[in-house]
């Protein structure tokens, strides 16, 4: 069987930036699936994208489908053979049907009962005949925004201009909106013109010639040598941040790396503003000396070749020191603002139209906030400082900076604080309530900006949810999973044992309190739950914990999230042990039969035991009691689980000599209270019931 390589490239308008890396991926994964789903082999794939191409390189692709056998099942062999075991009409229409001969037909069970069957041998088609239907993989494909033109009534993310599609040295005919496939691709926009491609296997090579990096990962590291080239000739340090990285990687089809300068009476602007404005609106790599100080330099990626009459860095210059002007500007206006002004325009300022104001919202995170300090019994002095923090932690919203840069929200209002003569940790916690950011993202570190933070992100996951704002699918708008993530993260983090029910409720009582709820209170605290759990789980998960413990300690009574997370390890310690097992289904088997109590819990009448086994078990479920409530408030959950598993000899004496379901209503209850009493102890650490062991063989 003779192999071919498959050459696949769609020549776009400009795709945005923050959009090439995926649609390649999509590419080569459907193109990828398509060939699969023909039958068609291939040995390897390789995709590429610039801002102007996706493409996608089949090597060793074969030059037929491959052949494929294929059962059919006909009439029960009740109708299809008469009483001598001669062919019935059902029989032979059957055969007509599949194209076969009735010799091939054979008998076989199915579910129980015979049946006709027939084996065809189905022989795979030239590869060469089945590539136009590869068209169908680019129409395909979705992306996040969509544009149509000309009268066309195809979408696709930015119009298609050229379509190169070969299998071997062979043009593959395809057509899309008027355009029709040839080996003619197109080199860079102003260094080069046409391209012909002649051998699929060629395509990066030739279009390097045509200068065009087609594969991302050259560019980037194009990208990277050319700064550390930079850094070695003047002495600097360039910090890479790996989103302006990516970003500027998929701007270019050419990169180079050329750097200018700006006054240096800029310097006196804070850091980070400076950064952004080059960072965000220039997507330039700002320049420090080796001692990380900035320096008045910058470094640009220019689409094309050296910039040798440097008229393309005086023009990035010019731009630059208008921009930095505008920052100088607006930092120096902003000085003169006092936070008293500023916080009383925050009433002016929507945080939702059914929430109230971003005022409205600051007064409920205070409150938020102090009780969970409360919570945490911290210091009047402690509480002093979050009750600060929280008055004054959205006042920057309404400053000029942040209103150009929002990316700087909570840094330019920690820089304006401690410019106002703010206590540091109350400036430092304006800047940290809004972290992590995004996942990965550096935590609080300090008790007022941990606390600041999880007040704010626990108001806005149940601010939301209250009016019924869910997210659903990938459907997100106000970061509600990124929020809760956040919490937990911080909690994680900061170690403290802060249960998720107590957080909920004081946020949804603050809500309740403010008539901002639309939806019953109940409904919003169990949804709330369901939503922490899941990022718990996810996170659990991730981390390669086993799913079934898992949930087994995500329906535990006690939803503490640093106790859920060390009793997942206690758990998981304990799984390769010889008496694990036996020791959870002897705390199964209570969960399991306390179950059947069916009215409220009741004392338990330690006058009613008839039997020795009865004093023994109670006995030893109060002590146990007592150690796991000592254990748990030491967060000892390991010594939690050995406590609980204490019980296990008592629970099968009991069971072996008791009989719970007694006729005597007051007798059976009593039992059944008992049981449900150690339950409640059990169920408090997880429930046992989800774990899952392997059968025994």
């Amino acid at each position: 069987m003779s192999q071919q390589d498959v050459l696949l490239e769609i020549g776009l308008e400009e795709i945005p930036a923050r959009f090439v890396e995926e649609s390649r991926r999509q590419l080569e994964e459907r193109l990828s699936e398509w060939f699969n789903e023909q039958r068609i082999p291939f040995r390897d794939s390789m995709s590429f994208a610039t801002p102007r191409r996706l493409a996608v390189l089949l090597k060793g692709v074969a030059d037929k489908q491959e052949d494929q056998v294929e059962v059919a099942k006909g009439p029960a062999k009740q109708i299809a053979l008469d009483e001598q075991g001669n062919w019935t009409k059902a029989a032979l229409g059957f055969a007509r049907s599949q194209g076969v001969e009735p010799e091939e037909l054979y008998v076989d069970t199915y579910k129980g009962t015979e049946y006709l069957f027939v084996r065809k041998h189905i022989s795979g088609q030239p590869t060469k005949e089945l590539l136009p239907l590869m068209k169908r993989v680019i129409e395909s494909m979705t992306f996040p925004k969509n544009m149509r033109w000309g009268n066309h009534e195809f979408t696709f993310i930015r119009p298609i201009r050229w379509i190169v599609a070969m299998y071997g040295q062979e043009v593959i005919p395809l057509e899309i909106t008027g355009v029709k496939s040839s080996n003619q691709s197109r080199g860079h926009r102003f260094l080069a013109g046409q391209v012909t491609i002649e051998d699929p296997a060629q395509y990066a090579e030739v279009m390097k010639a045509h200068y065009v990096l087609v594969n991302p990962d050259e560019r980037k590291a194009t990208i990277r040598k050319q700064l550390q080239r930079l850094e070695e000739e003047h002495g600097w340090l360039i910090p890479i941040d790996q989103d302006l990285l990516e970003e500027v990687t998929n701007l270019v089809e050419y990169p180079t790396a050329i750097w200018g300068t700006f006054d240096e009476a800029f310097l006196d602007i804070p850091e980070d503003v400076l950064i952004t404005s080059m960072k965000e609106h220039q997507r330039y790599f700002p320049v420090k000396n080796k001692e990380g100080r900035l320096l008045p330099y910058f470094v640009t990626i220019r689409n094309g070749q050296a910039d040798t009459e440097g008229i393309v860095v005086k023009g990035n210059e010019k731009v630059l020191r208008a921009r930095l002007a505008d920052a100088r500007f607006f930092y120096e206006e902003d000085k003169k603002l006092e936070i008293s002004t500023a916080l009383s325009q925050l009433e002016n300022v929507i945080f939702h139209e059914k929430l109230g104001s971003i005022g409205d919202k600051v007064r409920r995170v205070k409150t938020l906030a102090l009780e969970v300090a409360a919570m945490l019994e911290f210091k009047d002095p402690v509480k002093a400082k979050i009750g600060r923090a929280a008055d004054i932690c959205k006042f920057d919203l309404v400053t000029q900076m942040v209103y150009e840069f929002p990316e700087l929200q909570g840094k330019m209002g920690e820089e304006y604080a401690r410019l106002a003569g703010e206590d540091e940790q109350v400036a430092k916690a304006i800047f940290e309530h809004y972290l992590p950011r995004s996942s990965g993202d550096q935590l609080p570190q300090t008790d007022v900006g941990a606390v600041l933070a999880i007040a704010d992100k626990l108001d806005s996951v149940a601010s939301f949810f209250g009016i019924g704002i869910v997210p659903s699918g990938s459907q997100d708008p106000y970061g509600l999973r990124r929020q809760a993530a956040g919490i937990v993260s911080i909690l994680v983090d900061r170690k403290w044992a802060l249960s998720l029910t107590a957080l909920f409720d004081l946020a949804v009582g603050i809500l309740e309190q403010r008539q901002l709820l639309e939806l019953p209170r109940d409904k919003v605290l169990q949804e709330l739950s369901s939503f922490f759990k899941l990022r718990l789980k996810t996170r659990m998960q991730e981390e390669g914990w086993r799913y079934d413990i898992v949930e087994a300690v995500l329906e535990a009574e006690d939803d503490a999230v640093v106790a859920m997370l060390d009793k997942v390890k206690a758990l998981s310690s304990e799984m390769e042990s010889e008496t694990f097992k036996p020791n959870v289904e002897a705390l199964t088997r209570v969960t399991n039969i306390a179950k059947k109590l069916d009215r409220p819990l009741e004392d338990v009448q330690t006058d009613l035991f008839e039997q020795e086994e009865e004093r023994v078990l109670y006995t030893r479920y109060c002590q146990v009691e007592e150690q796991v409530n000592r254990l748990a408030e030491q967060g000892d959950w390991q010594g939690v689980l050995q406590a609980l598993f204490e019980l296990k000899d008592p629970i099968d004496r009991y069971f072996d000599q008791v009989l719970v379901m007694v006729e005597e209503d007051t007798l059976r209850y009593n039992r059944l209270n008992m049981l449900a009493s150690i339950a409640r102890l059990i169920n408090r650490f997880a429930d046992f019931g989800k774990l899952v062991f392997p059968t025994q063989a």
